[in-house]
């Protein structure tokens, strides 16, 4: 509970606002709710970012909208961020090596580098497609339903590398 109060506050008072954080979500979702709890995604002994996810009344879908929102907790190359979404899809086992070079030059055109308390949200729309915003600000948008399903599979699916980070985001018991 404290962790997500203090997630809430460090979104409130950011240099992105939450002001815009909620509009956006407001704008994709009728009746927003957080899922889960609010997660750290730590590396090392470095904290990368907190991960909070939204959906209809708070009941996450992979086939309806909702909203993914990192708060970067430190510097990062949006190159390397880039990169680093594509290994994680291929560690779920995606292997389309064209297509996957496609995304990865999509994602680095899109991905800005951040610093800390840059908000990215990236948005499963009702088409299917990804959105990505930083501030209340479109940075790019990937038409691919594929693509969809395995970049928020980073976080939200079974074959994640981060099954703490799925279950809190999900509310679920760790088993």
């Amino acid at each position: 509970m404290q962790r997500t109060i203090f997630a809430f506050l460090m979104l409130l008072f950011s240099t992105q606002g939450f002001a815009s954080t909620s509009d956006l979500v407001n704008q994709f979702i009728e009746n927003p709710q957080q899922v889960g709890k609010t997660s750290r995604m730590t590396y090392l002994f470095w904290d990368v970012y907190d991960a909070s996810l939204y959906a209809p009344q708070g009941a996450y879908s992979q086939d309806q909208p909702f909203v993914l929102v990192l708060h970067y907790l430190r510097a990062l190359d949006g190159k390397e961020i880039a990169k680093r979404s594509l290994e994680e899809m291929q560690k779920q086992g995606f292997s389309d090596s064209s297509r996957g070079e496609r995304w990865l030059t999509k994602m680095a055109q899109i991905f800005p580098d951040v610093s800390k308390d840059t908000v990215l949200l990236g948005v499963r729309t009702a088409d299917g497609y990804t959105q990505f915003y930083q501030d209340d600000k479109l940075i790019g948008e990937v038409k691919d339903s594929e693509f969809t399903t395995r970049f928020f599979n980073i976080w939200l699916g079974e074959k994640t590398s981060e099954p703490t980070i799925r279950a809190e985001l999900l509310g679920l018991k760790r088993k």
